[in-house]
């Protein structure tokens, strides 16, 4: 049986931890981000992963700073075997990565090296790729570039969004942290090291990265519309009016209108011409703030063949 500590922060962390106290491990603490104020009230309150320990009966600390003084001293009090690290949110210094007995492990939510980085869920939809996965590695000081322990494929429907494959992926994710740190205990472990020549990014979406480009084909306006649900949203202009939108799809008919103009169809539609292709909009939230269906949001917000989204 190993002594762990675990670290991490959100909602997809928390299948990590269940799985692994069920798995007779101890995992004597869980480390995570300090509370923080939240939603549209701003209400100071714990992570997903506090949360859950404590449901758990673990233990929890909550540092400002991994390089605080003292840190690095508590830790080594609990003389770990592994370090399990599931989007924490900070970054380790290497006298923390070592100091494990077996090293410090992450669970990575791409198939790496592709998609390194912060927003590797969002990224992989909104380019358009066909399938992701989970990859448990070795944590060293580069960004996702340590050695590969195991891997775990699953295949991007054409209506995921980033919240449903989010979810996914964190269940996946905990399966294969269980199998890894079994591989550990029988020796079946075999690191892989990276091959940075085919490494990409994914970096930390911005609110400025969902306004749709209507020049785009409707098919990269569909994945992107995905890929930003639920954030940042994706979102256009009808003159100063902005609109989030939330569900579309994309339409295989030619049109002659420029990017972003209502092309004419039936009164209960709002379709855009793209690019290639035209975009149907579903379901939109305007200035009332409500998220509407496109036959509600007309009756109250007339969009006539013409108007100009940008």
């Amino acid at each position: 049986m190993f002594q762990i500590i675990f670290m991490g922060t959100p909602d997809f962390a928390v299948p990590s931890l269940k799985k692994l106290s069920e798995s007779g491990h101890a995992v004597a603490l869980a480390v995570c981000q300090p509370d923080r104020p939240r939603g549209r009230g701003r209400k100071v309150m714990p992570p997903a992963v506090k949360q859950a320990a404590l449901d758990l009966n673990i233990e929890v600390i909550q540092p400002e700073s991994v390089k605080a003084p003292g840190f690095f001293e508590l830790l080594a009090d609990y003389t770990p075997d592994l370090y399990v690290v599931v989007a924490f949110g900070q970054i380790l210094p290497k006298t923390l990565l070592k100091m494990p007995r077996l090293g410090t492990i992450n669970v990575h939510a791409s198939l790496l090296p592709k998609y390194r980085g912060p927003a590797p869920i969002q990224w992989a939809i909104i380019n358009g790729e066909k399938e992701t996965g989970i990859t448990t590695m070795f944590m060293d000081e580069g960004l996702d570039t340590g050695d590969i322990l195991l891997t775990a494929k699953t295949v991007i429907e054409p209506d995921e969004t980033a919240a449903t494959l989010h979810d996914r992926l964190a269940d996946l994710g905990a399966d294969l942290l269980i199998k890894t740190v079994h591989g550990f205990e029988d020796g079946s472990i075999r690191p892989i090291p990276q091959d940075g020549r085919q490494a990409t990014y994914a970096p930390l979406l911005k609110k400025e990265d969902g306004r749709i480009d209507w020049k785009k084909p409707a098919q990269a306006i569909d994945a992107l519309v995905r890929g930003m649900t639920p954030w940042p949203g994706a979102f256009t202009f009808h003159g100063n009016h902005r609109l989030k939108i939330y569900r579309v799809r994309a339409v295989d008919k030619e049109v002659t209108a420029a990017p972003g103009t209502v092309i004419r169809g039936f009164p209960d539609e709002l379709q855009i011409a793209a690019g290639q292709g035209v975009l149907s909009i579903l379901e939109i939230q305007g200035a009332s703030g409500k998220r509407l269906s496109i036959p509600d949001f007309l009756r109250g917000y007339p969009l006539p063949p013409g108007s100009l989204l940008h």
